[in-house]
């Protein structure tokens, strides 16, 4: 698997509303200024292919399908849940692959390097809004990534689960990147079961069948199936 994808946007480039200021300042003028700066989401195109048709996710789309997933599969939960405090988590979470790109779940090579790249993303996004919504978008981030409370745990469990899901319908997707394995995907996927059991056990019958189906490699390195990586 490439090491990048598709270029992003770089922590110091200018603005998008710098190419044509908005005649509004002050609190205002930050928010819209970051509203508009985050339409880069729908350009950071993902690993994980649709299950509609065959084209790459983009970030704004897969943020949205864990957003809708959040309240239906919420009563998995093996905790309670603020159902409005974790769709704001799975809304947040991406927003720094703006400038530090996605990372995918099965590419050792770029996650070395993800927690710098998202960590300089996040101080330069966030710092684009007034200093308290900074703050408070800042602690949904952080909330996030360190998986403390049951809300960021059943997030986590959502955004492991959705491209796995797509994974299957596309009958491998990644399972087919070369060196993963069933007990990769096994492992890269156990935050699903620390926060749900049910989910948990349906991850596990995904990754099962999907083995017999000789769409994951069972112990020995995976060959890239037919059209495997998709087209851009």
């Amino acid at each position: 698997m490439s090491a990048a994808y598709d270029r992003v946007a770089c922590v110091d480039e200018p603005l998008l509303v710098e190419r044509r200021p908005l005649p509004v300042d002050g609190r205002l003028g930050r928010q819209l200024a970051f509203l508009i700066e985050v339409d880069r989401l729908k350009t950071v195109l993902r690993a994980s292919t649709l299950a509609a048709v065959a084209r790459r996710e983009n970030d704004a789309e897969h943020s949205w399908h864990l957003a809708l997933m959040v309240p239906v599969l919420a009563e998995y939960a093996d905790e309670p849940i603020d159902v409005g405090h974790t769709i704001k988590l799975v809304v947040v979470h991406d927003l720094v692959e703006i400038y530090a790109g996605d990372t995918p779940l099965y590419d050792d090579e770029l996650r070395t390097s993800q927690a710098e790249r998202e960590l300089a993303a996040a101080e330069r996004l966030f710092g684009l809004l007034p200093a308290d919504q900074a703050g408070d978008f800042r602690a949904l981030w952080d909330e996030f990534e360190a998986r403390v409370t049951p809300e960021a745990r059943f997030a986590k469990a959502i955004d492991r689960l959705e491209p796995n899901l797509l994974n299957w319908m596309a009958g491998g997707g990644t399972w087919r990147t070369p060196g993963v394995t069933a007990d990769t995907v096994r492992t890269r996927t156990a935050h699903i079961g620390e926060a749900s059991t049910a989910l948990g056990e349906a991850m596990a019958a995904l990754i099962d069948t999907a083995s017999d189906n000789g769409w994951i490699a069972a112990g020995q390195q995976a060959e890239a199936g037919p059209g495997w990586p998709p087209a851009r």
